[in-house]
């Protein structure tokens, strides 16, 4: 009991407590978590007018918000959520209790909500351990930096004017200078994610030769979509190879956009159609990529003035007429997203894809749990056999899940998704602090150096310790870049790891040791 008190008094041993304590804050587990999730609130959706709204940037795991109840049905889980929203008719009144507030709105086709499970902690989990697809893409042209940092900023706007969530997207250069972007989106299958960041995105409407608007926000100001006034299916033809779907959406034009249609309109020449309807010389056509995807007739009232409000519209093919539905929609989303995002300043191949299906992300968290435990257990054997004293197992033990603790916090609290290359950089430094507690208690227990006290001994040892932490962290740094990012995830973790036990948890063991084994 004495020396426990002597033990909790050194200030090392504080210091390695209350990094725990914050690392615990940090994770903020939660036991009892119910309900699900708001991940996402789409734009002009019946839930965004009703004053749901996205989860603010950088918002912790624990702090969405959070649906408890949908017309008085308690929301437990995501099959919960799922029932309750199918069971409810277009047009019937949805009344959604969160636990920030309540929002009612009449259902439509989509409620514009798109959720999640509810966070367990902090810990944001990489692909591998949560499901998706990680894409990385390489532009196809030099960029300069600036480029670079526009290129990430239009991906992100567009997966998120796509609608999905939990989506990362970041920089990453290798050794030889290269620069990428490498996208990893949870959820989401190949094919889509292909959909959206494999094309340059580059749409442009020109009435001849002359392009009139672009994409993005200077030209274009508002682009409707999830409301069925001005956007959806219009309607589907039959035709020889299956059925013919056309979509239209209303999107509202810049003053700049609106007076080069006007500039460009005037001096056009008036044409009568079959049906006895006035059109101008020249129409108006819509190109994605390059690739004409509709071309829009001019009404002659228009002729030189400066609208602002324009219809687009554009067809979807399918052998049944529910397949040409859905690829109306697939491709009106597509270019609602690039309207509202703009274009990439340069096209981008894809490197590499890799996609995991959630189930088999679930069995990696716990295969990394298993063999975790059979680690520490393994590690916990061998060191009782090598010195016999549990006063040694059992610390060594202990600041070995402390380390692991603090570097999981650690993450929790920049927000970095725990991906296996970061649990790889964990095992890695636990292992690390391993060898260094060894050499600690070696030169602790070593008969030939009597004439050193214990103190000294301890400091002989970080000498040791501090010499290989150096070589450690200067063999991790050039890994920060290697392979285009994909190890950036190890060699971060397993820098952070080893600086935690070389300043926090190996002073901390020294000081429990010194204790327990003075005479």
């Amino acid at each position: 009991m004495n020396k426990a008190k002597k033990i909790i008094k050194k200030w090392r041993v504080i210091l390695l407590l209350l990094f725990l304590l914050f690392s615990f804050m940090a994770i903020n587990p939660q036991f009892d978590a119910k309900g699900v999730s708001i991940r996402n609130i789409e734009t002009n959706s019946a839930a965004a007018f009703a004053g749901m709204q996205n989860p603010p940037e950088g918002v912790s795991e624990t702090s969405r918000e959070i649906i408890k109840n949908i017309n008085g049905n308690e929301i437990d889980d995501l099959s919960d959520y799922a029932d309750v929203i199918s069971n409810i008719k277009e047009d019937e009144k949805l009344t959604i209790q969160t636990n920030k507030g309540e929002y009612i709105f009449l259902k439509q086709n989509e409620t514009g909500i798109t959720v999640g499970k509810v966070a367990t902690s902090n810990i944001k989990k990489g692909l591998e351990l949560e499901g998706g697809t990680r894409v990385l893409l390489q532009p196809v042209n030099k960029i300069t930096d600036d480029e670079h940092e526009d290129i990430i900023a239009v991906m992100r706007q567009r997966l998120s004017a796509y609608g999905l969530s939990d989506v990362n997207v970041k920089k990453a250069n290798d050794l030889l200078g290269n620069r990428y972007i490498l996208v990893e989106i949870a959820g989401a299958t190949k094919q889509e994610v292909k959909d959206i960041v494999a094309s340059q995105g580059k749409f442009e409407a020109k009435i001849g030769d002359t392009v009139v608007f672009i994409g993005g926000k200077e030209d274009i100001t508002r682009v409707c979509r999830d409301d069925g006034t001005c956007s959806g299916v219009r309607s589907c033809s039959e035709t020889k190879e299956g059925y013919v779907c056309t979509f239209e959406f209303q999107i509202t034009l810049s003053e700049r956009a609106a007076k080069k249609h006007a500039e460009t309109t005037k001096d056009l020449e008036v044409n009568l159609s079959g049906s006895g309807k006035e059109y101008l010389s020249k129409s108006l056509d819509l190109y994605l990529d390059d690739i004409k995807v509709d071309t829009l007739q001019i009404s002659a009232d228009l002729k030189g003035r400066e609208i602002t409000d324009i219809l687009i519209s554009g067809p979807g093919s399918g052998t049944t007429e529910q397949e040409g539905v859905q690829n109306a929609v697939k491709q009106m989303n597509k270019l609602q997203t690039v309207l509202i995002s703009g274009s990439l300043p340069t096209k981008l191949e894809i490197v590499k894809m890799d996609s995991i299906s959630p189930t088999l992300g679930s069995q990696f968290v716990n295969n990394a749990f298993t063999i975790g435990l059979l680690a520490v257990i393994a590690v916990a054997i061998v060191i009782f056999v090598r010195y016999r004293n549990i006063k040694i197992a059992l610390p060594m033990l202990g600041i070995g899940i402390s380390e692991v603790v603090i570097i999981i916090g650690f993450a929790a609290l920049i927000k970095y998704n725990l991906d296996l290359a970061a649990i790889a950089g964990i095992i890695a430094a636990v292992g690390t602090g391993v060898d260094d507690q060894i050499v600690i208690i070696d030169e602790v227990l070593s008969e030939k150096e009597q004439y050193y006290r214990l103190d000294q001994k301890i400091k002989r040892a970080f000498f040791i310790i501090m010499a290989a932490y150096a070589t450690t962290f200067a063999a991790m740094m050039p890994l920060l870049k290697a392979g285009a990012g994909l190890l950036t995830g190890f060699a971060l973790v397993t820098i952070a790891g080893i600086t935690i036990g070389v300043f926090i948890t190996r002073p901390a063991f020294a000081s429990i040791i010194e204790v327990l084994l003075e005479e």
